[in-house]
């Protein structure tokens, strides 16, 4: 290892040219100083990703040519991408996709951006009512499907029970916003989309908010006094201060969770199974129906190849952000407010937005107009009522009421929270509670909101009826695998890619984040094809073999921000000390990098812990099911055992809950260093 040299040599060790054997070989200038160290960390990265992305998707583009006939598969060259020309299945799932996501990330940005500015104003409580807002984020997918799917019932449930008490409801039909009342959130044609997008904002809102609180702390408070002294309102500050310096974070949440959002299957598939009819029905479920029920596998990777271009727009967009955000040398405020477009015209650069917005919005009254009306009407409500408290405090202040202004604005937010806790909390607290009924309590709807008794007899029947606890044994074994490898090979490759200097590096990290987005729409029916042939399906190795496509590049790429942020001084007085590379990762980094180590295994644990998609395609027994494929199984058409799935939903959040409220610190440090920092 003689001849494997620190990233970066002191500025002493620099002033006389190195000799002896420390000098640099010719391979060596040609593939970069420490290219041996990096091949040997970057090895287990590259052969996963390889093997799981790379070879699927070639695999993927392949089986698009080819037609299914009996046993066989023929090729037919492009005539599955011609006949999706035609296709109104496919092209219902792709307006529907765009209208999810859009309406989706719209409300996500307002109310993540209002609730973040809510808490980054409290002194006292913030940590704790940042981790109630997390819970949404942090349930299982199968969690959130099952308590909206009862909460949103035409007849049972709880949500049209209250509307209908507090008179909401009836106005609702006055204002046109529903066609009848009681409301058929899922089954009416018209309310199903709506529906599906709000229970995803429920979900996504969370992510939002701590992504855009980590931007508020990186912005100086010297300009908002400076701002304040110039005589700025709280809208002026907002509008100068804040939103400048979250444009960044802004921009790159929004990105990711688009991505995220358009390649969404197993939360409308737990709610509506794209229905009624195809009217909620994505275009990753257009591929699932065609690959997996028709078995037409080349016609459902021709479905997943075509939309690739969108993701490949977005990905290049992050790709852009994050790399001009890591080259920059600025300071992080001017860094946030910097936009893609920095070669261009000033003017340009300041109408883009205008344009994209525009455009969007064209294409969503275009694509939706029974929902656009409807979400314009919801959205200028939250922005007039933010608005009007807005003005009624720099009134109060400009007439030097300032205590007064100060209880308004108090008494503003209050209200604010204590409804945003409400619609985050509520259907959380009916989970709880219809765990602890017994069957006469949730068949009768007696004691609705407060079981009398309690009882312990859901859970009871919850492991007799079901085979429960072998369901809970898997989904511990493969997310602990899984996360065992991730860890282990994100590691090794973040630290090659932050500190290593060798070709190829930028190339591996693209490479890396691309393979991260990658939606699992695109390799769900090549990795199906793979098992297949391997006779791996129905088994726990199918999903520890396929789970790092997802975990893996998440967390390299996270790891690669973290090793980023530990000072490089220190590494380099460990090897003048006379360690070697490997002794100072395993010695110095590793030790400083625990917080991140600590974030990615929470990460890529519940990822594994609320994977559906793999586990529902590649797992059809019983035995080898995991916990949300088990619970969706345990709802046999119409009958719905909602005290059993309540006990279940209970103890499948808690181990989740009880980690992120452990590791929230370390969540929140490590999207400030790695993922949100760029």
């Amino acid at each position: 290892m003689s001849s494997v040299r620190p990233a970066r040599v002191p500025t002493a060790a620099r002033k006389t040219p190195p000799s002896g054997p420390g000098s640099l070989t010719a391979t060596q200038r040609r593939l970069g100083r420490d290219w041996r160290l990096a091949a040997l960390f970057l090895a287990p990265m590259a052969v996963l990703v390889g093997g799981l992305v790379l070879v699927p998707i070639a695999r993927s583009i392949i089986t698009s040519t080819t037609e299914r006939h009996g046993q066989e598969s023929v090729f037919v060259g492009a005539d599955n991408y011609l006949a999706l020309i035609g296709d109104d299945q496919f092209h219902t799932g792709v307006v529907n996709s765009f209208v999810f996501t859009a309406y989706a990330e719209i409300f996500k940005v307002v109310l993540g951006l209002a609730a973040a500015l809510l808490l980054h104003h409290r002194r006292r409580g913030r940590a704790v009512l940042a981790g109630l807002l997390l819970v949404p984020w942090v349930v299982p997918t199968v969690v959130t499907a099952f308590s909206w799917r009862a909460l949103l019932d035409p007849i049972f449930g709880s949500v049209n029970t209250l509307l209908t008490s507090t008179g909401i409801g009836p106005l609702l039909v006055d204002l046109h916003l529903v066609d009848s009342w009681p409301a058929g959130w899922l089954s009416d044609p018209e309310l199903a989309m709506p529906s599906v997008i709000l229970v995803n904002v429920w979900k996504g809102v969370p992510f939002f908010t701590v992504c855009f609180l980590a931007g508020l702390k990186a912005i100086p408070t010297d300009l908002y006094e400076a701002a304040t002294i110039d005589g700025a309102s709280s809208w002026q500050r907002f509008a100068n201060v804040t939103l400048p310096g979250l444009r960044h974070v802004i921009t790159v949440t929004v990105t990711l969770s688009s991505i995220w959002t358009f390649n969404n299957f197993d939360l409308v598939w737990l709610l509506t199974q794209g229905g009624p009819g195809d009217v909620t029905a994505p275009y990753v479920l257009v591929a699932y129906s065609k690959a997996i029920l028709q078995l037409q596998y080349g016609a459902g990777a021709a479905v997943t190849l075509v939309m690739l271009p969108v993701i490949g727009g977005l990905v290049f967009v992050l790709v852009r952000l994050l790399r001009q955000d890591s080259g920059a040398r600025l300071p992080r405020a001017r860094r946030a407010a910097r936009w893609v477009g920095t070669r261009w015209a000033p003017t340009a650069r300041r109408a883009l937005p205008w344009v994209i917005t525009a455009v969007v919005t064209g294409l969503l009254f275009w694509a939706s107009p029974q929902i656009f009306w409807k979400a314009a009407v919801v959205l200028g409500v939250i922005l007039l009522v933010a608005a009007a408290v807005g003005r009624v405090v720099s009134a109060l202040n400009s007439r030097g009421g300032r205590r007064s202004s100060s209880v308004v604005s108090g008494l503003g937010s209050w209200v604010a929270l204590a409804g945003l806790l409400f619609f985050v909390l509520g259907p959380l607290y009916w989970i709880a509670v219809t765990a602890f009924k017994s069957e006469g309590q949730v068949v009768m709807r007696t004691d609705d909101l407060w079981p009398t008794p309690w009882t312990m007899e859901q859970f009871s029947a919850l492991f007799a009826n079901q085979p429960f606890g072998r369901w809970y044994l898997n989904t511990i074994l493969v997310s602990a695998a899984s996360t065992a490898v991730a860890l282990v090979c994100a590691a090794l490759a973040g630290y090659a890619l932050a500190r290593l200097r060798f070709r190829g590096a930028q190339g591996f990290t693209v490479t890396v984040l691309l393979t991260y987005v990658m939606p699992g729409a695109l390799l769900f029916i090549p990795l199906y094809q793979m098992l297949i042939g391997a006779r791996l399906t129905d088994s726990l190795w199918s999903l520890v073999v396929t789970y790092p496509t997802f975990t893996l590049p998440f967390a390299t790429w996270l790891l690669v921000g973290y090793f980023s942020s530990i000072p490089v001084e220190l590494e380099e007085a460990a090897l003048v000390d006379g360690c070697t590379r490997l002794q100072a990762f395993g010695r110095v980094v590793l030790p400083l990098a625990k917080p991140g180590l600590l974030a990615v295994a929470l990460f890529t644990l519940t990822n594994a812990w609320n994977e559906f998609l793999f586990a529902f395609v590649f797992i059809t027994k019983d035995e080898y099911k995991t916990l949300p494929v088990g619970m969706q199984s345990m709802i046999a058409g119409d009958v719905v055992p909602q005290g059993q799935l309540a006990a279940a939903s209970l103890l499948v959040s808690i181990p989740v809950v009880i980690m992120y409220a452990l590791g929230q610190r370390f969540l929140t440090e490590g999207l400030t260093a790695g993922a949100v920092k760029g």
